[in-house]
């Protein structure tokens, strides 16, 4: 009886170690398996990079390629919203050109100038 009651103790003790064991292994795990994905993610981010350049180099653009539409433009603020939904602002800027802002709502440009704190044009 006694020895049943050691191998019962022995049993739990040893079930015990097993998921303590196995606990420590899935912290080192998440721990460790946290940074493989960030750095997948990294190197996914500059893959998605080093694609747009490589596709930008093969549009035929001489003058501008819109990043969002991929036209291609005389400047910058002739790109077009990339959804037809999108309402373009224009937020003018010293050089006499614009910078091109597309939002959606009802509010449109106006909260963009709000927020520019300068005149900004409907476009």
């Amino acid at each position: 009886s006694s020895i049943m009651v050691h191998s019962s103790v022995l049993a739990l003790i040893c079930l015990w170690m097993a998921t303590m064991v196995s606990a420590q292994f899935g912290f080192f795990d998440h721990m460790f398996g946290n940074q493989q994905q960030q750095f997948q993610q990294q190197q996914q981010q500059r893959s998605h990079a080093s694609q747009w350049a490589a596709y930008q180099e093969s549009v035929p653009c001489s003058k501008y390629l819109c990043p969002g539409t991929l036209d291609c433009v005389a400047k910058p603020s002739e790109c077009p919203c990339p959804h037809v939904q999108d309402i373009k602002c224009l937020i003018p800027d010293k050089d006499g050109d614009a910078t091109v802002v597309c939002v959606r709502g009802e509010e449109g440009c106006s909260q963009v100038g709000k927020l520019a704190r300068t005149k900004v044009v409907q476009a």
